[in-house]
């Protein structure tokens, strides 16, 4: 997931995020979202605006700030927890429009992603659950949420802070010193009516976010099993590492938990290509269902050129031969590689990837209406049919990275369609593959602990 880090609060918000300036928000309608959305939309070139009400009640509502083009201000309104108003950098109002709308990550996010979503804290989302179309979520163990009421029970002088403007308004680069002096004159600012400062949430503390126990780019590639040059490079490769839950002067920091989520998910999309590769007569590490159909077909052509050859009068003794099976070799490998090459391949990969998803699904559906004729409340799944096996071990021998995709859609599908639950559905594909794969019992169980949902692995596996 990404994360958004904002650059102001709006005056009005009722969950100000820690350490950052508050201006007056006076200008923004808040409580008419289309009059915010009107305020940028189609009202100039690098204007923009949006609004859209939530699934669960209330909304959220987007517009650039005109006086100051740079930034943006985003606001949400939850139906019971009040609203947040932030200002954030105009070019992540899109992203911050879909972690609202569409993430299922909640509304307040802290720490390098830390999100809450009015009942509990979680992890920043990183291991992949395709089953649910998102990121799986992992409670914060022993997180508490810290509220304004709790910080203001210390002594503060709001006569220290000031509210900025946001027409000479710019980004701070560090943390506001003395942020309580600003939130006591935020809380006096509060209106009528307002939401209880018990119930304005400022933060989370954990102990697995003690400064402490934060890990650096070591320790992020010893929980991964990494060599320390194996990781993205953190110039270059920033994007591919776990947002740090802080910056020191001598690099990001993360929390242990979220290095391990990073770790699970680096282990699933990393080792399953290692887990199901060869080597190739010509010393490379590909795809064993690439280098069986290779080894095969070298054989066909050996054979060939061999019976050509013992056909063919013997010539002088002078002249360098290659050998009949270094020839199959090199004749049998772009066909055998055109087999399962979905671009232009004999063999059209992508069409057999649904075909598949398909199939299961046809079963399954079979299984569930069986349980409705009889009456019976829960579903008995069988066994997928051998055929299908077979084509799912082909598959995934020839393109072990598409196993998590194939995997995930036919647990999507089932739940949406069927009602049927991932780990259910989790545990037929162990038990199909473990009686009908070519692979041995170790390798389908490597196999599904990598490549199943989360939420379709037994929870000693997660």
């Amino acid at each position: 997931m990404s994360w958004i880090r904002p650059v102001a609060n709006g005056l009005r918000t009722d969950h100000p995020f820690p350490g950052l300036p508050f201006i007056n928000d006076e200008r923004l309608p808040l409580d008419n979202p289309d009059a915010i959305e009107r305020t940028g939309r189609n009202q100039g070139e690098g204007l923009w605006g949006r609004t859209d009400p939530l699934p669960g009640g209330g909304w959220v509502a987007f517009t650039t700030e005109t006086k100051n083009r740079a930034y943006a201000w985003a606001v949400h309104q939850h139906p019971t927890h009040g609203r947040t108003v932030l200002l954030i950098h105009d070019k992540d109002m899109s992203s911050l429009h879909h972690d609202w709308m569409y993430g299922r990550n909640g509304f307040l996010y802290r720490h390098g992603g830390y999100w809450w979503d009015g009942t509990a804290w979680h992890r920043p989302g990183q291991v992949v659950d395709r089953a649910y179309e998102g990121y799986d979520a992992r409670p914060v163990k022993d997180a508490i949420t810290v509220t304004a009421a709790d910080l203001l029970h210390h002594p503060a002088d709001p006569g220290n802070a000031r509210i900025a403007k946001i027409a000479d308004f710019t980004a701070p680069k560090e943390p506001l010193p003395h942020w309580r002096d600003h939130l006591a004159l935020w809380a006096a600012s509060r209106r009528p009516g307002s939401l209880p400062l018990e119930r304005c949430v400022i933060d989370l503390r954990a102990p697995e976010l003690q400064p402490d126990r934060l890990v650096d780019r070591t320790g992020l590639a010893q929980i991964a099993g990494l060599a320390l040059d194996d990781l993205p490079h953190p110039k270059y490769g920033r994007r591919s590492l776990p947002v740090p839950q802080t910056e020191t002067a001598v690099g990001p920091r993360w929390s242990e938990p979220v290095a391990r989520d990073w770790a699970e998910e680096y282990r699933r999309t990393h080792k399953l290509r290692t887990l199901l590769s060869g080597t190739t007569t010509f010393g490379t590490q590909q795809p064993l269902g690439l280098v069986a159909d290779h080894n095969r077909l070298t054989k066909i052509l050996g054979d060939s050129l061999e019976d050509a050859a013992s056909r063919q009068p013997k010539r002088g003794l002078g002249r360098d031969k290659t050998k009949p099976e270094q020839s199959a070799a090199q004749l049998a490998w772009w066909p055998a590689a055109a087999l399962s090459d979905d671009t232009d391949g004999f063999i059209p990969v992508a069409a057999l990837r649904t075909t598949l998803v398909e199939a299961v699904i046809g079963g399954l559906a079979e299984d569930v209406e069986r349980a409705g004729k009889t009456n019976r409340t829960s579903v008995s799944l069988g066994d997928i049919q051998r055929d299908v096996v077979k084509l799912l071990d082909w598959y995934i021998l020839r393109e072990p990275d598409g196993a998590p995709v194939l995997f995930g859609e036919i647990c999507l599908l089932a739940r949406v369609r069927l009602g049927l639950e991932p780990r259910d559905v989790g545990d037929l594909l162990r038990r199909s593959l473990r009686l009908g794969s070519e692979l041995d019992r170790k390798t389908v169980n490597a196999l599904l602990d990598l490549a199943l949902p989360p939420s379709a692995r037994k929870t000693e596996d997660c």
